[in-house]
């Protein structure tokens, strides 16, 4: 063979080499190119099939699903609210608060984020902090009633009782027929000795929502504080035990002697013994059930 035929021969094997080379895929970049196209589809948002699977699993599973929804987008508002709401339905409290804290920041004084913020401060006993954050929901929206009302209910738990009953009043004059406003409006009344007007609010909001027990056990509690026995009894009639109900007579009846007087002040005290925690306003809890109770919404 010549020299010249040597060198094309030599040169075209060469080139097959290269080329088959080339042809050979890299193990490194493709596996990162795998990982990549694995994470950009673990990015994807859920599809509305999967929310919906999700939304209707029990409340660990939903929770979980959630978790991962707000991990992929930490800014979208609707992913925090439902993820915070989630947790709120497993006990988690405090990371409810932590993640509606966050999601704050990006956007500041928004109400679906203060008013789910304020519920979950007030369970975890920051009452302060609740109010804070519902009277900026009323401010910024003064025609939300349900701003007004847990404004209230966070005052009053704080014993502003004045505050309370002002922010009731603002309640009631968007939605007149609040229950839960109503009825809390009551034990607020009862709170600062008022039995007269806690009495008419509570039968207010026992009309608005007559199978509300815990509305009719408030007011038969009312009725027993001002002496009115009987009364008391047949408003409970139906809607607690005939001897809880008997019990509970006896109970307020010895709650009422027991308070200092003069009558105003025996009043008042044994209101505050009933709206007290259940520990300190009766004996054991499986004896009795005789508590101002506040209504939720």
């Amino acid at each position: 063979m010549s020299r010249a035929k040597t060198s094309l021969a030599a040169l075209a094997v060469a080139l097959a080499g290269i080329t088959a080379c080339a042809s050979t895929p890299d193990p490194d970049a493709q596996a990162a190119a795998e990982l990549q196209a694995a994470m950009v589809e673990a990015m994807k948002p859920a599809t509305p099939e999967e929310i919906e699977a999700a939304n209707n699993s029990d409340p660990l599973t939903k929770a979980n699903f959630w978790s991962k929804e707000y991990a992929k987008d930490a800014e979208n508002l609707d992913n925090a609210l439902t993820f915070a709401n989630a947790l709120r339905g497993i006990g988690s409290t405090e990371r409810a608060i932590e993640v509606l804290s966050e999601v704050l920041v990006i956007y500041p004084g928004e109400p679906r984020i203060l008013m789910p913020l304020g519920r979950a401060l007030a369970v975890n006993g920051n009452q302060l902090g609740a109010a804070r954050a519902f009277e900026q929901v009323a401010v910024a929206d003064p025609g939300r009633a349900e701003a007004w009302a847990a404004l209230g209910t966070a005052l009053d738990q704080l014993e502003n009782h004045q505050g309370a009953q002002a922010a009731y009043d603002k309640a009631l004059a968007i939605e007149p027929e609040r229950a839960s406003t109503l009825a809390n409006y009551g034990l607020s009344l009862a709170l600062t000795g008022d039995l007269t007007g806690a009495e008419g609010k509570l039968r207010q909001a026992a009309s608005t929502a007559p199978g509300d027990i815990r509305i009719r056990e408030n007011l038969a509690l009312v009725l027993g504080l001002q002496g009115r026995f009987d009364e008391m009894q047949k408003t409970s009639a139906g809607y607690a035990p005939d001897a809880v109900v008997e019990q509970n007579v006896e109970l307020l009846k010895d709650m009422i002697r027991s308070a200092p007087a003069p009558e105003a002040s025996r009043e008042k005290t044994a209101v505050q013994a009933a709206a007290s925690e259940p520990e300190k306003a009766t004996p054991p809890a499986e004896s009795t059930g005789l508590r101002l109770r506040r209504s939720g919404g």
